[in-house]
């Protein structure tokens, strides 16, 4: 069964942007690159937010790579983001990225931010891919680390997507919706859990965006015209978030 579609990407006549973006667990490329690919094509997201994107030997090489392969480009992020990525498309106009490395506990794995502040249209905002902990209080931590940042990007609007290791009941993802909204929660569409690999499915990866921002649609995009379920299969042991967002034009 077809999905109805999301809005397509679009600057309207007053200057606020419809745009569509992706959250996107893609395992450091070690499944399907050429189905991992086709699914994000299919999305046709302005914006990417990849988290667990590869880290070490020709870590550029890899992203450049897919990123052309989705016929994108790499905004942010990666190995100097400890894993989070950031890709556009060339509707975005870049103003600054920064890559943010966030304190490492001993004996778990470091974690970072991929930021970017991008005009689409009239519109400008800023943007944050995040991967946060396995362990519970780290992972609180991260989640009000993410709010700081994003309060300190002097931006309108802002966008943060990525992997929570944790769902909507849990203390992290609850911080960042008491402050952000959940966009799946607020215009559900689509599926719902993102991990499925294990019982019980889990809605554990999310779009959340800053007040003032439309949420047009959020959900899993299974089932959307140009993305079978074999690539969703075969592309990595996620399934993405995808998110169509109207964006104000700045005044």
């Amino acid at each position: 069964m077809e999905l109805t579609e999301l809005p397509n990407s679009r600057t309207e006549a007053d200057g606020s942007a419809v745009i569509r973006v992706l959250s996107y667990n893609i395992r450091s490329l070690r499944d399907d690159e050429d189905a991992l690919a086709r699914v994000i094509r299919g999305c046709a997201p302005d914006l990417v937010f990849v988290q667990e994107a590869p880290r070490f030997f020709r870590w550029r090489k890899h992203a450049a790579r897919l990123a052309a392969k989705c016929d994108l480009v790499v905004l942010s992020g990666g190995a100097t983001a400890a894993g989070p990525l950031l890709l556009c498309s060339l509707r975005a106009f870049v103003e600054r990225t920064e890559d943010v490395l966030l304190p490492l506990t001993p004996g778990h794995h470091r974690r970072g931010f991929a930021t970017a502040v991008v005009r689409l249209g009239g519109a400008r905002v800023g943007v944050l891919s995040a991967h946060l902990s396995l362990d519970g209080p780290e992972r609180l931590a991260q989640s009000q680390a993410l709010l700081d940042r994003l309060a300190g990007m002097d931006v309108p609007y802002a966008i943060a997507a990525g992997d929570i290791n944790e769902g909507p009941s849990g203390s992290a993802f609850g911080l960042l919706a008491s402050t952000l909204q959940d966009c799946r929660a607020v215009a559900p569409w689509g599926g719902e859990h993102t991990w499925v690999r294990s019982e019980p499915p889990r809605r554990i990866d999310a779009v959340f965006a800053s007040a003032g921002v439309e949420v047009l649609g959020c959900g899993v995009p299974a089932g959307l015209s140009g993305v079978s379920s074999s690539d969703l299969a075969r592309a990595t042991d996620h399934l993405p978030v995808l998110a169509a967002l109207r964006l104000p034009a700045v005044r």
